[in-house]
């Protein structure tokens, strides 16, 4: 997967997914940091295919209402330190894998994911 990394959540997930062998990068990564606007990140997301990866319910509405992002995934937890946010992504990360393949709108909770159809 492809995927770029929002700015509130850490540069260590967007480092956990490049260990398990995805293509991710982070907003800090971006020209403009973590200033970088909504409208940049969906731009640069959708010119590479990039899934949004994302706690920011924006993303959710540009999704539903404007098709940007083109791929979303939502990081529904509230507030969870990083050390669970990145154990609950490790447990999780077969399945987001495999939800990619009929969605392009996959929300994490605590309890699994919900896998939004097309």
């Amino acid at each position: 997967m492809r995927l770029l990394v929002d700015a509130q959540l850490p540069a260590r997930l967007a480092a956990l997914l490049r260990e398990r062998g995805h293509d991710a990068t982070h907003t800090s990564e971006m020209p403009d940091g973590n200033r970088s606007t909504d409208r940049q990140i969906c731009d640069v997301a959708d010119a590479a295919d990039r899934i949004v990866v994302t706690k920011d319910a924006d993303f959710r509405d540009g999704h539903l209402l404007h098709a940007s992002p083109r791929r979303l995934l939502v990081v529904a937890t509230g507030n969870i330190s990083n050390h669970a946010l990145l154990e609950l992504v490790v447990a999780n990360l077969p399945a987001i894998e495999h939800a990619y393949a009929n969605s392009d709108h996959v929300e994490l909770r605590h309890d699994g994911l919900v896998v939004h159809s097309r």
